[in-house]
């Protein structure tokens, strides 16, 4: 019998509940409600894919910024966009969800986007527009480097500055070029065409550059331009008239000078140059120049570095011919050798054009800038043939004479006195530098170019590693020859004979080929390796190699007729040899290959967007600072908003009962009064419209894992729970005694789940205690995850708290994160393939029918652990006392 006090608070208690119950409230008819969970739900999957889309967008900038992939501006801009948009998508749809609720997400993902279009749209800085079309070379210097490109600069440079011989000569500036652009629309046709173009494609690059170099070689050149090349050429052979001698008219080289070339990243023979070019020809070479900005190579390296058309313009340096009897490179430091202390020469005999295209394998001559330039070492090459002027214009090939094929090219005065000019300009331009050379028949030492040298950091070791001299190594094909690029590379061998072989280039191929060619640029970002059987390290095709740190070995005897197509090979350029197959152990040894990417412009302007895109502020939830406000970049508004969203979709179950005449009853023997809510899918075809469905007739992935769980045979074995009196009278008095507590509802109260094949929100009152299910299972990981919530109990406060911190380890077991917080628990678990997914639901089924009345076995702190451990070890069955 209760006391009068003790009968007067239980009956106030239970008055409340059952006016709660039963009162009237305004009630949606079925019809909206299932508007308004299709409507919502229809949103919450926009939002899951933009969130899944721009997770990669994200991952896909990360891993650009590292430096080791090829990409254009136009994937700036795309992925910018595209992340702009999905960002847009997922604050709209988390809107909707929620009926606006959080507008101030608007506001803050429009001032990201407008800081991300200020950057895309930032345009460097421009020079002064140059007033001249022509400008004699002694005037210029790398102030000008605008006007005239680099190559034109660095030489005015060498001459004014530096002090060293240079041919005389003026430079076609950029103003030129503008003018020469300006006709016909020619710059806005290449634009839209380019648009349209695959560049990743080298057929696709070819049929471009075709197309376009042909509309600019149809274009005549400005009267203007013509004019001034006529007026700067006959001022320049008047000064030289004396020299030319009777009856001989001058000669000139007109080499590209871009925007860009000879700086930093280098466009080793990307453009045109022609030598021994006639007067009357000045307009036309020019001309076949300009287009030369467009030859499939020169398309396809700026495409891979990064360079925009827009920030490329054409200048043209125009030099004095030199009757070289010796040219090539000098580093003023070995690329593979790096030793401050010394440089390298490289030559052959007559003009330079064969020593950096690898057609003739140069001399070299490494030696030390000690005073007096002492020669350290020299490696003499049998040079077959050379390069020489020809009379009625243009070059000719001849045979070198006998006796001087296998004699060094230079004479050791001369090579002295190179290597003093070499240093010398490495001194004024304050780094290593790449230097073009000619020594004329009066053994006069010219500076024909001079640019930074793209300087590869690595042991000394690696170029220098001889073949072993004796005994074959298991799976060697062939080895030897001089390393360009040091690395390993493995892959098919594909053997590029003529240009059109490239088109078909596998990715991750190895290069086989008689020469080196910079033309193999357009395959350079796919390739594992490169072999040639002829070339130089000083050439350009290395120059461009080292660039993309693509494993190079060039001058391999043999290799053609060793390495098949299509053969599976492993190319160790460290160590100069080639194996069949892929040796892995290589492979990890290998180091990795250099960011070519960073420094380019492109990947430049990428870093600024990126810093509005991909790092992350807003991790903790609970933390003040999450809220709309803080958000400070896409991926803050992307986290905030999919945070958000399992919240709103958690209050679908706030809404659920209203749609109760529209709910079907699932028959089974479940622990649970289940009724679901099908959104589309949920159920299958020939159940769609019936009142009453059965376990069988259930498609929604999740819903079937979690009552496989609740039904589970273990479960089912146990029977009815004994009673703990202790914890029984326990829960009875705190019912009692205690006011009312929010979501604390009698036994008995139907469970609802809202489906779909994919998606269910599940919420359950069973007893006393509220439990929310959320999930989506897919085939696309990121999308999935399960959100899981509970609360209330009969007992005391104490009692419920050690309820929920039981489950709270459990889950955690169960890799979810999990927040406890008084008598509930949160936890959530995401990015599992849709079977681990669904295992976890099984699992989470039967922790819900493993803590139904547990409230009463909660009397220590021990059985927090106890509890916990027991549903792990799947011993589901409770004794009557409280585990000890």
């Amino acid at each position: 019998m209760l006391r009068p006090g003790i009968r007067r608070i239980f009956m106030i208690n239970l008055w409340r509940q059952l006016t709660k119950r039963f009162s009237k409230r305004q009630r949606r008819s079925p019809e909206e409600i299932a508007d308004l969970f299709r409507f919502k739900y229809s949103h919450f999957k926009d939002l899951l894919q933009s969130n899944t889309d721009l997770a990669q967008i994200i991952a896909d900038i990360t891993e650009r910024l590292q430096g080791h992939d090829v990409f254009g501006m136009g994937y700036v801009r795309a992925k910018a966009t595209m992340a702009m948009s999905h960002a847009a998508r997922m604050v709209r749809a988390l809107n909707a969800l929620s009926f606006h609720r959080y507008a101030a997400l608007e506001d803050a993902l429009e001032r990201i986007q407008n800081h991300i279009r200020e950057d895309l749209e930032a345009e460097s800085q421009k020079a002064a527009r140059c007033p001249d079309l022509v400008i004699p070379l002694e005037r210029v210097h790398r102030g000008m480097v605008d006007w005239v490109g680099g190559k034109s600069a660095n030489l005015g440079e060498v001459a004014g500055r530096v002090g060293l011989k240079v041919p005389a000569g003026f430079a076609v500036t950029t103003r030129a070029f503008e003018l020469f652009m300006d006709q016909g629309d020619l710059r806005d046709w290449i634009r839209k065409h380019k648009t349209e173009t695959d560049m990743t494609s080298p057929a696709a690059v070819q049929e471009f550059s075709e197309t376009v170099q042909h509309l600019i070689l149809r274009t005549p050149v400005p009267r203007e331009i013509q004019e001034a090349l006529e007026a700067a050429f006959y001022e320049m052979e008047t000064k030289a008239g004396q020299d030319l001698g009777p009856g001989r008219s001058l000669r000139v080289a007109m080499r590209s000078s871009a925007i860009g070339e000879d700086s930093d990243l280098s466009f080793a023979g990307q453009y045109v140059s022609v030598l021994n070019v006639e007067p009357d020809r000045l307009a036309e070479t020019y001309r076949v120049i300009v287009a030369s900005l467009y030859t499939p190579r020169a398309v396809s390296y700026r495409y891979q570095k990064g360079i925009r058309d827009e920030d490329t313009a054409m200048g043209v340096t125009v030099l004095a011919m030199i009757e070289s009897v010796a040219a090539g490179v000098a580093y003023s430091m070995d690329p593979l050798r790096p030793d401050p202390n010394e440089l390298l020469i490289s030559g052959i005999w007559g003009l330079g054009p064969y020593a950096v295209e690898g057609v003739v394998t140069p001399d070299m001559v490494r030696v030390s800038k000690k005073p007096g330039f002492p020669i350290l070492e020299k490696t003499v090459s049998v040079k077959p043939v050379q390069l020489v002027l020809n009379p009625d214009g243009g070059l000719r090939e001849i045979p070198v004479p006998e006796a001087d094929r296998a004699r060094l090219c230079l004479e050791d005065d001369a090579v002295r006195r190179l290597a003093e000019a070499v240093t010398r300009l490495e001194e004024h331009f304050g780094g290593p530098q790449d230097v073009e050379w000619a020594v004329d028949g009066e053994g006069e030492v010219y500076i024909l170019q001079s640019r930074p040298l793209q300087i590869l950091r690595t042991s000394p070791s690696d170029a220098t590693t001889e073949p072993t001299a004796e005994g074959d190594e298991p799976g060697l094909i062939c080895r030897g020859g001089a390393v360009a690029v040091p690395g390993v590379g493995c892959g098919p061998v594909h053997v590029v004979r003529k240009d059109d072989d490239l088109a078909d280039f596998p990715q991750g191929g190895v290069l086989v080929a008689a020469h080196s060619s910079p033309s193999y640029v357009v395959v350079m970002g796919r390739a594992a390796a490169i072999v040639t059987e002829a070339g130089s390290v000083t050439g350009h095709m290395a120059s461009v190699a080292r660039e993309f740190g693509v494993p190079t070995l060039l001058g391999v005897p043999g290799a053609l007729a060793a390495l098949k197509r299509g053969m599976t090979v492993t190319v160790d350029a460290s160590r100069r040899r080639i194996y069949e197959g892929c040796r892995q152990e290589l492979m990890e040894e290998s180091a990795a290959r250099k960011p070519f990417m960073k420094g380019t412009p492109v990947y430049e302007t990428l870093r600024r967007v990126a810093a509005w895109i991909v790092p992350l502020h807003l991790v903790d939830p609970k933390d003040a600072s999450f809220r709309p406000e803080g958000c400070r970049t896409l991926h803050d508004v992307m986290r905030f908003a999919h945070e958000m969203s399992y919240h709103e979709m958690f209050r679908l179950s706030d809404s659920v009962a209203d749609g109760e005449g529209w709910a079907v009853k699932v028959e089974a023997r479940l622990p649970i009064d289940l009724y679901v809510i099908d959104l589309g899918g949920g159920l299958i075809p020939e159940a769609a419209h019936r009142s009453r469905v059965c376990l069988d007739e259930l498609a929604c992935v999740p819903l079937r894992a979690l009552l496989d769980g609740m039904t589970h045979e273990a479960l089912q074995e146990e029977g009815p729970r004994p009673v703990n009196f202790r914890g029984f009278f326990s829960v009875m008095t705190e019912q009692m005694l205690s006011p009312p507590r929010m979501g604390a509802e009698r036994f008995g109260d139907k469970s609802y789940a809202i489906i779909s094949d994919r998606y269910m929100n599940f919420s359950s009152r069973v007893g006393y205690h509220y439990s929310i299910v959320d999930s989506y299972c897919g085939r696309d990981p990121h999308k999935n995850y399960v959100t899981f919530s509970f609360m209330g109990g009969a007992a005391d406060e104490i009692r419920r708290n050690r309820r929920v911190r039981a489950i709270g380890r459990i889950l955690e077991a169960m890799d979810f994160r999990v927040d406890v917080v008084g008598d509930r628990v949160t936890a959530r678990l995401q990015k599992y393939p849709c079977e681990k997914t669904a295992e976890h639901l099984e699992k989470l089924g039967r922790l819900l029918q493993f803590t139904r009345q547990l409230d009463m076995f909660m009397d220590s702190e021990r059985s927090v652990e106890e509890l916990a451990r027991r549903f792990l070890e799947e011993r589901y069955s409770l004794t009557a006392e409280p585990p000890a």
